[in-house]
């Protein structure tokens, strides 16, 4: 998917629909001269929902839809019939689309099943029709409930990824170059920093005809939790993915401080990230030999799963496969 088809953050205006007013009617026919009340209910007002759909990726469709207007309901009319209900409006979105107030922040929900349908604009509710209102002391009434006025707020929709296994490392750390190798993704690849904008998605293919979904990310800097880089635009996807695998060149200048860096950022964003199960790949080994490698065992981060591999040369990638796995299946 091209950088400028990829959109995970819209605002769109949300005008749910108003409710139908109730009907002030008394029942005539040619045998009733003065019946009672039968003034029908009006209908509700269309509702705006957000419905999951797992063969949509961006929120693309919604990037020029500033305004979603739901249709009013009908008035109520006589011998009790109600109006017909406004026209919802359904918006697709993603897996892993969160819905927010503009206005407060405050989270409504978040969208995580196919075909999960969640109202984000509720319309307004019909008004009663004046048959609802009579008594013993008071049958024919002359009044009935207007309609409940809709809704008009705005909304802001962010996508996290969703994805079992998530990159994380510095620009230019090798994370599009695996993507590319053990996928049939093509992330843009180049030699600077900042060459993936947007999160690429591909599917590895593992033993017995299994598979996982791994994401390529946009590269984290020292400083990213507070807006620096792409800051936010990477790190809120990162809460979507099951395992994180910590990409780092063995051609750093301290493989365990980069290490930490990373896992500092992860924890000032969300010190729910540091729950995740985590696996270290040691990238571009084919730039040194195995008494290098011996070396740089020694400075490692403990407690942590590490595999050395080079995706340039498809060195270690077999093994990083079967790591990867057998993470996941622990989680699961």
């Amino acid at each position: 998917m091209s950088e400028q088809n990829f959109v995970d953050y819209v605002k769109i205006c949300c005008r749910s629909g108003k409710g139908g007013a109730g009907s002030v009617h008394f029942h005539r026919d040619k045998f009733t001269a003065k019946g009672g009340p039968d003034g029908g209910d009006g209908g509700r007002g269309g509702h705006i929902i957000l419905r999951g759909n797992r063969n949509v990726w961006t929120l693309l469709s919604l990037k020029y839809r500033k305004h979603v207007i739901a249709g009013d309901g009908e008035n109520g009319s006589s011998n009790n019939k109600f109006g017909a209900d406004g026209e919802d409006v359904i918006l697709e979105v993603p897996l892993g689309t969160v819905a927010k107030d503009a206005e407060t922040g405050e989270i409504h929900f978040e969208i995580t099943q196919h075909e999960e349908e969640r109202i984000i604009a509720p319309g307004g509710r019909g008004g009663l029709g004046n048959s609802h209102f009579k008594n013993a002391t008071h049958q024919t009434p002359r009044y009935a409930q207007p309609g409940e006025a809709g809704t008009e707020e705005w909304k802001i929709l962010e996508l996290k990824v969703l994805a079992d296994v998530g990159l994380v490392g510095f620009p230019n750390a090798g994370k599009s170059t695996l993507l590319s190798v053990i996928t049939a993704a093509k992330p843009k690849i180049g030699d600077y920093p900042f060459t993936t904008l947007v999160p690429n998605l591909g599917i590895v293919a593992y033993r017995d005809h299994r598979s996982f979904v791994m994401a390529d990310i946009p590269g984290i800097i020292e400083n990213a939790h507070l807006g620096k880089g792409l800051g936010h635009r990477f790190l809120k996807h990162i809460e979507r993915n099951a395992v994180l695998l910590f990409m780092i060149p063995c051609d750093t200048k301290s493989i365990k401080e980069e290490y930490n860096i990373l896992l500092n950022e992860l924890e000032q964003y969300n010190p729910e990230l540091l729950d995740k199960p985590r696996v270290l790949a040691i990238t571009k080994c084919d730039l040194i030999d195995d008494e290098l490698k011996q070396m740089l065992q020694v400075e490692l981060p403990k407690y942590i799963p590490y595999v050395f591999i080079s995706s340039v040369a498809q060195k270690g990638l077999v093994e990083l496969k079967d790591l990867l796995w057998e993470t996941l299946i622990s989680q699961y």
